[in-house]
């Protein structure tokens, strides 16, 4: 679609739909690809049905010769979906007359919700599949990030300050080990979500009688549309879709970290890192020199927005007795926005990091801002062999607290303290306030997370 709807109102079909999500997630969720999905599945019961007898063969090749989604009549549909509550009713009534005499072999004992959640899940797997490979871009990206910045040195911070030095190949690499882990629970989640719906009324397939007919065209009709056969109906059963979302949501919580990560170390104070530059990207209508880092902040309200989706697809999970009486409409609007938020953030991101302008030397600027203060741990830890672990910590604090007040370097105080010249050379002093040698493990944990990969 090239143009912009002027009744649009969400986020995914406005002028923000290039924000906030991508295209080719957007298109697997728009109302066409949807009833593409629901004719996709009523042409695959029947020949799943003609194949097992249920129905004679020859409805089933013409129901699949002449079902075609093109030829709905969209206007009529939205008026019989309005008056029943449901579309399939509807949309079947059309196929049939598309059907001519076959027609009378639709929807042969199904329901509507088992079309509807089985072109749901259709819709789910094409766009996990699409979440995967974003997922993997990102991940390569951070790779790159990992091994290049392995050894480079920053200030790490908790509570905002300056704590212990890392490395930015630390930083991206605790990033990509969390999207290495959601990268196993996509393929963990496939066969508790990825099921085929076909139950009828409650579930029961009583109206295809009593033999094991009924568990045999779901099976085909699983294998022919490329999902698993769920072991018993799940129409109230909703833990699948819950999980599903929920896995989006803490994809977006693991994104949403990275963008506020980059949001602080690209504000004016820190310096180390900024968003890739684009002539005008993140331009302030009053403010010529802002350069506001637009995509993470995204980031960040994609993720927002996919917490309370997650909380809504698990609301959904309460339903009714054999038929939710309501929770089930959750869905419809849960499940296709947070896949496209999930979308649009991951999309952000693979622009954010792909181009991301990382300034080691602000970096090391920063890491030497309090005159090694940022080493006193270190400082503390040498000097516990002489004097105890309790006395060399009032002793570093003191050492601290004189050099706030003076501005001198942590090395220069040390240096003046003679209980520490008593114990320490002056070179033994350098080596312990310089930053760059108290990285502990950094740098092995960047090559575990590394490893084997091509």
């Amino acid at each position: 679609m090239d143009t912009l709807s002027a009744s649009s109102i969400g986020i995914y079909d406005s002028i923000f739909r290039t924000v906030f999500t991508s295209e080719e997630m957007r298109l697997i969720f728009t109302d066409q690809a949807y009833f593409s999905r629901c004719v996709q599945v009523e042409v695959a019961l029947a020949k799943a049905q003609s194949v097992l007898g249920v129905i004679p063969h020859s409805a089933g090749e013409m129901i699949e010769r002449d079902c075609i989604a093109e030829k709905i009549d969209w206007n009529r549909l939205r008026k019989d979906t309005e008056i029943v509550g449901y579309p399939i009713l509807g949309l079947v009534r059309q196929l049939d007359n598309m059907c001519l005499e076959s027609g009378r072999y639709l929807h042969w004992g199904a329901t509507t919700q088992d079309i509807m959640d089985t072109a749901s899940v259709l819709q789910i797997k094409a766009g996990l599949e699409l979440i995967f490979g974003q997922l993997n871009r990102v991940r390569d990206i951070l790779v790159r990030l990992s091994s290049r910045y392995r050894d480079t040195p920053m200030a790490g911070r908790t509570h905002l300050q300056h704590a212990l030095p890392i490395t930015f190949g630390y930083k991206c690499a605790v990033w990509l080990s969390a999207l290495d882990r959601h990268a196993e629970r996509l393929g963990q989640l496939r066969p508790r979500a990825l099921f085929v719906q076909f139950g009828g009324a409650v579930g029961t397939l009583a109206s295809l009688g009593t033999s094991d007919i009924g568990l045999k065209i779901r099976a085909k009709l699983a294998e022919d549309l490329g999902l698993h056969d769920p072991p018993i109906s799940w129409h109230v059963a909703r833990d699948g879709i819950a999980e599903t979302i929920s896995f989006l949501s803490i994809v977006g919580g693991t994104l949403g970290k990275i963008a506020y990560d980059i949001l602080l170390l690209s504000s004016s104070e820190f310096g180390e890192v900024q968003e890739p530059f684009v002539p005008h990207r993140g331009a302030s209508s009053t403010m010529p020199q802002k350069r506001n880092s637009i995509s993470s902040e995204t980031i960040l309200a994609c993720s927002k927005l996919l917490r309370s989706h997650a909380a809504t697809a698990q609301d959904a999970m309460v339903s009714d007795l054999e038929r939710a009486s309501g929770p089930w409409h959750l869905e419809w609007s849960c499940v296709p926005e947070a896949f496209c938020l999930a979308s649009g953030a991951l999309h952000q991101t693979e622009f954010v990091l792909g181009g991301l302008h990382v300034d080691t030397e602000r970096m090391a600027e920063n890491l030497d801002m309090s005159k090694g203060l940022i080493v006193g741990e270190a400082v503390m830890m040498g000097l516990a062999p002489y004097f105890g672990r309790n006395t060399a910590h009032d002793i570093v604090y003191e050492a601290c607290t004189a050099c706030i007040e003076s501005r001198k370097r942590l090395s220069e105080q040390l240096k003046s303290m003679s209980h520490v010249r008593n114990k320490l050379s002056d070179e033994n002093i350098d080596e312990l306030c310089d930053p760059k040698n108290y990285l502990g493990a950094c740098t092995r944990m960047v090559d575990d997370v590394l490893k084997d990969r091509k």
